[in-house]
């Protein structure tokens, strides 16, 4: 041996994001990325699909898995949702789990807590939106989940604004074990364009609509043409509803709230895609739909496109 230090592999894994619904996990990730994968919005539920995430840098490569928040499920959809963040779950190398400390602590952080409980990856809580409450307040938050004894670390941190992701970022860092990066590190997410299309209409859709329509929404693209010479992609997309009333909602007066939901997602997607967007967007009536296994197959198959890194 000529005594020369060797070089360590570099850390590579994959840390999960679950939560309860609106916990901020989806701004937490796009934080960490510097970039927009995932949609946020303050309606609770808006990620329906386990999104990816990933972040390179010269210490390794760290998979982001944003989940569906944990919650009591209503439909046959909601269901797949929470299977869907009991299976990252048990895919993980960390486990990141967020709770909106601006909040109390209720029977559903209780659940979340035994719904993680049995997991053998290393646990860190992750108490955010600090920026919403007084600091008197945190420590004795602190405390309720150390009296868990699942964590190794507990974090405040406010995705919004920033404070205390660095720390954060550093301690996944040191639990996230040695290895090869599983993707092409120029890549920040393997999401199909479509799917991350889609989800930019439901983004404007969330925003300027309430009550029970952004629940009983969903957006499906049907047709994806690109003119490449004409530096141009032609979106035809629907826009699912559950009732008649929703359809008339989501339209609007005149058509206005479908113009504006249109404008807003048109504009992003050529930021994004970095081309002129033709965007046509129709409401479909499909009664039911959150329970039908079709329809909800047919939504799943937009990222089945997706290559999660498995030999």
């Amino acid at each position: 041996m000529n005594g020369a230090a060797e070089k360590s592999p570099g850390r590579a894994g994959t840390v999960v994001l679950v939560g309860r619904p609106n916990a901020g996990k989806s701004t937490l990730m796009n934080r960490f990325l510097g970039e927009k994968v995932a949609i946020v919005s303050d309606k609770p539920q808006t990620t329906r699909h386990r999104l990816i995430g990933i972040l390179t840098t010269p210490r390794g490569q760290m998979v982001f898995l944003d989940t569906p928040g944990v919650h009591r499920p209503l439909h046959r959809m909601n269901r797949q949702m929470v299977d869907a963040a009991r299976e990252a779950v048990k895919e993980a190398d960390v486990i990141c789990l967020l709770h909106d400390a601006s909040v109390s602590f209720g029977q559903g952080d209780e659940f979340l807590l035994a719904f993680v409980s049995s997991a053998e990856a290393p646990k860190i809580a992750v108490l955010n939106k600090i920026d919403r409450m007084e600091k008197q307040d945190l420590l004795p938050r602190i405390q309720r989940f150390a009296d868990s004894s699942q964590f190794e670390e507990i974090i405040p941190v406010s995705a919004l604004t920033g404070d205390g992701c660095d720390r954060l970022l550093e301690v996944l860092w040191h639990y996230l074990p040695e290895g090869e990066a599983r993707f092409d590190p120029e890549l920040v997410t393997v999401q199909p364009e479509r799917y991350l299309a889609a989800e930019r209409v439901r983004e404007k859709l969330l925003a300027m609509t309430r009550d029970e329509v952004p629940f009983a929404t969903a957006v499906r693209v049907d047709r994806w043409e690109e003119i490449t010479e004409r530096a141009l992609v032609r979106i035809f997309a629907s826009i699912l509803v559950d009732k008649p009333g929703q359809k008339a909602i989501v339209i609007g007066r005149k058509g206005s709230r479908i113009k504006a939901i249109g404008t807003a997602a048109r504009r992003e997607l050529e930021e994004h895609l970095g081309v002129r967007v033709f965007l046509d967007l129709h409401v479909r009536v499909q009664p039911g739909w959150r329970e039908d296994a079709r329809v909800l197959s047919e939504l799943e198959r937009m990222q089945e496109e997706i290559d999660w890194g498995h030999s």
